[in-house]
């Protein structure tokens, strides 16, 4: 009997770990989010960066993700996962917040290494009229359901060697065909209904 109640306590304390750190992310990119441009609601900022974070969670369910996103990706490969690629990432949780129907903020479709072994996919947001690169990138994949972000031009993971004592230059580059379907409704059915998302 202790011993059950000793596992249900840690559990517990478990999750609160988990919710806290959501919460600290959820108001450190509704933040960012805001501080993108002057003219950017922090409603509207606040309110992307739950549902980005919720539908990440509950992709990681819908997913059924095990070990890390690497194992995941070897399942869908093996047929034993229909989805779980990084570009399903990408394309869930952007479907969702096209629901939004944003007004200060726009939503791109970032890809890196492309075409590659190494590839990955993710949704860039940006405040209205600014380039991709000044972005700020949100990825559910990459951290196994748990929402990582950061600015595209901080994201070290995912940059060129550094040469010569320079910093290393960002691989993020947008997907226009991507970018088009979530900032476009008509788009958004025909790519939707017609491609595959990308690995």
């Amino acid at each position: 009997m202790i011993r059950s109640l000793s596992f249900i306590f840690a559990f517990l304390l478990l999750v609160h770990a988990a919710t806290a750190t959501d919460e600290r992310s959820i108001k450190g990119l509704s933040k960012a989010l805001a501080g993108l441009a002057h003219d950017v609601d922090p409603a509207e900022a606040e309110l992307l960066s739950v549902t980005a974070h919720t539908k990440a969670r509950s992709l990681k369910r819908d997913y059924r993700v095990v070990l890390n996103p690497e194992f995941t990706v070897f399942l869908v490969n093996i047929g034993m996962r229909k989805r779980g690629w990084c570009g399903h990432w990408a394309q869930d949780i952007g479907a969702r917040l096209k629901e939004l129907n944003l007004k200060t903020l726009v939503l791109h479709w970032g890809v890196a290494y492309d075409h590659t072994s190494s590839e990955n996919n993710c949704l860039v947001v940006t405040a209205r009229n600014q380039p991709f690169q000044d972005g700020i990138i949100l990825d559910g994949w990459r951290r196994a359901g748990r929402l990582f972000w950061c600015p595209v031009i901080k994201d070290d993971e995912y940059e060129m060697e550094q040469h010569y004592g320079h910093s290393g230059i960002t691989m993020w580059r947008a997907n226009m065909q991507w970018s088009a379907w979530l900032q476009d409704k008509e788009t958004a059915e025909n790519t939707s209904e017609t491609a595959a998302a990308p690995r």
